[in-house]
């Protein structure tokens, strides 16, 4: 499995409704400031984000927001899976833990859950179980870029 296997499951994910869309975008300030306290809580933090992080994770929760925002009113199966790889390198170069990423998406969801309506959560599950699933394969081919001599992506 690698980026081609990424690629064609993500086709697979069903473009959510114009009121999905609306709904994610309308309660984005919600959703990231329920995320960020969810995420804060945790007595483990500190060794999923690295030291002096903390900033930097409520500024990937907002960019997280702002990003399936677009997704999920313009899906493009290819700019989210690149997206997707590009955090995995960017965050993990910067001292976040592989495990963090299953702790935020594991977050994500409750948090969708508690903020959106049941229709609108029902439709923005699949794209977070999706990523929740994917995480071996994310870290893997990041693990690959990173390690490509001269690689662009």
């Amino acid at each position: 499995m690698d980026k081609d296997f990424l690629l064609k499951t993500a086709k697979q994910l069903k473009q959510v409704s114009v009121k999905t869309a609306e709904d994610y975008y309308q309660n984005g300030e919600k959703l990231i400031a329920r995320g960020n306290a969810l995420m804060l809580e945790r007595p483990d933090i500190d060794s999923l984000v690295g030291i002096n992080n903390i900033n930097m994770l409520k500024d990937n929760n907002a960019n997280h927001v702002r990003f399936i925002a677009s997704i999920f009113k313009n899906f493009n199966h290819e700019i989210f899976v690149d997206t997707v790889l590009w955090v995995f390198r960017a965050y993990r170069s910067h001292g976040f833990t592989t495990n963090y990423f299953a702790a935020q998406l594991n977050t994500w969801i409750i948090v969708i859950k508690e903020v959106l309506p049941s229709e609108s959560f029902v439709e923005a599950f699949p794209y977070y179980e999706w990523m929740q699933i994917n995480i071996p394969l994310f870290v893997k081919v990041s693990d690959e870029k990173l390690e490509a001599p001269n690689s662009f992506h």
